[in-house]
């Protein structure tokens, strides 16, 4: 089976091709919603802040730790929910999603955005929310004396008091921030099994598959209209041009002593009127179609 056959095997039509545009529009709204919550927390507008006042009531490390530590040349690692590489990568990840589902509209539209292609998309998108949803859910184990095996605070606790009020705003953008990306990685779970399913062979793709090989297997069958036709005479594998009269009278008057006397032995005749012949080569064609060699006296001398 070669690579066409094995590319003809799998299905480019949707099941419902209406639940596309149903996604579409719901993917917008949450692609529009993480990039502006993404894209006002970039690059440190209450990272810090929040770190800080989880500090101060015993729910994460101190971030002085961290400025200690880079004093006395020690290694230490930012803890993950508190690291600018989250807030850069869930700017780039908004970005992308985004820029994706303007792709995926117009490839829609024109009739390209196949289910393989649906799956193999929304698979790394998947993959990508999923590192943002790790990152920003780790834990922080950079303080012994205040350890953090779960979440970071603003996702287990309340944003009430005893928070302070100035940051109690802050907190629940962070948590919309996460609540966004585990709806949007749930919506991509969403896309790739529908991709998944329509890329399920249905009966009536199977039967007009079975169709068009069973074509392909009668068309292949047939001979060739052409196969058949004889040889062109005198052509390589094809049967001699046979020698006729007017070929000898030709070849009499040419003075080709041997196409001559090839030709005076296909048709039956001796050497003697071959030689008969040979003097007869200014008398014209039709003395010699006519009448033939034997009756011609040459021309009447007056």
């Amino acid at each position: 089976m070669g690579l066409s056959s094995c590319y003809s095997a799998i299905p480019r039509q949707w099941r419902a091709p209406r639940t596309i545009y149903v996604l579409f529009a719901i993917e917008l709204a949450f692609s529009v919603a993480a990039l502006a919550l993404f894209g006002i927390a970039q690059p440190d507008l209450y990272r810090s802040r929040l770190w800080q006042e989880g500090s101060d009531h015993g729910w994460a490390s101190n971030p002085n730790e961290i400025v200690y530590a880079y004093a006395n040349y020690k290694p230490m690692k930012v803890p993950l929910p508190w690291s600018q590489f989250v807030t850069n990568f869930n700017v780039v990840i908004a970005v992308l999603s985004l820029f994706l589902l303007l792709v995926k509209g117009i490839m829609f539209i024109c009739s390209v955005f196949y289910p393989l292609l649906s799956a193999f998309i929304h698979a790394v998108l998947i993959a990508l929310y999923a590192v943002s949803i790790h990152a920003q859910s780790a834990s922080d184990m950079s303080d012994p004396d205040h350890p953090q095996p779960g979440a970071p605070w603003y996702l287990t606790k309340s944003c009430g008091p005893p928070v302070s009020p100035s940051l109690a705003g802050y907190c629940k953008q962070a948590k919309a921030s996460f609540a966004i990306t585990v709806l949007l990685c749930a919506l991509f779970v969403v896309y790739f099994l529908f991709s998944l399913a329509s890329l399920y062979p249905t009966r009536a793709f199977r039967s007009s598959r079975a169709s068009k090989l069973e074509d392909t297997d009668s068309e292949a069958a047939k001979p060739w209209e052409m196969s058949q036709v004889p040889p062109t005479p005198g052509t390589s594998g094809g049967m001699k041009s046979p020698t006729t009269p007017r070929t000898l009278a030709f070849n009499t008057l040419s003075g080709d002593r041997k196409g001559k006397s090839k030709a005076r032995k296909a048709s039956g005749l001796g050497e003697q009127q071959v030689r008969t012949g040979e003097g007869n080569q200014g008398v014209p064609l039709r003395h010699h179609i006519s009448m033939g060699d034997e009756t011609y006296q040459g021309p009447t001398e007056r």
